[in-house]
């Protein structure tokens, strides 16, 4: 756990949040749907506890994107920066976009998720530990996510 407030915004800078504590791990995940909703290799995302987030500017701006049954994706409507997604009917952590983050963060990734399904393009050089799909269950807890929400069930991450 990781506890040290921290600030993001979206790109135009009218939508701003704080975060007061961030539950780690976190994993970079190489699905199709966390490589569409970044427009990359893969996503960061952390899980915060939704007691522990909040925005404090331009909660009217943000618009939403359910991208699969009961996984919301909240993004600027101004910019259309991806922010934060919420996973399940009574979401306890939401998940936020690493590079939306305005502060420094230094937690190191626990691992890569979903690398079956990695770009051909990307080349993974660090040392972190690969998975094919979801980690076994007992071997990495990713809060908020829809392994833990769904017990690994779920193609995407």
């Amino acid at each position: 756990m990781l506890e040290s407030p921290l600030d993001g915004s979206c790109m135009c800078g009218r939508v701003r949040f704080q975060i007061d504590k961030v539950i780690l791990p976190y994993v970079l995940c190489h699905c199709n749907s966390c490589k569409k909703a970044t427009g990359s290799a893969y996503a960061a995302n952390i899980a915060v506890p939704l007691e522990d987030f909040q925005l404090i500017e331009g909660a009217d701006l943000i618009q939403t994107y359910e991208s699969s049954p009961g996984k919301v994706r909240h993004f600027c409507g101004s910019c259309a920066t991806p922010l934060y997604t919420l996973v399940g009917e009574k979401p306890k952590f939401t998940r936020v976009r690493l590079g939306s983050l305005d502060s420094d963060f230094s937690a190191t990734p626990a691992a890569h998720i979903f690398v079956q399904s990695k770009a051909d393009w990307e080349s993974i050089t660090d040392s972190l530990p690969q998975f094919s799909e979801w980690p076994e269950p007992g071997i990495l807890n990713i809060p908020g996510s829809r392994q833990s929400t769904h017990n690994g069930q779920r193609p995407d991450g």
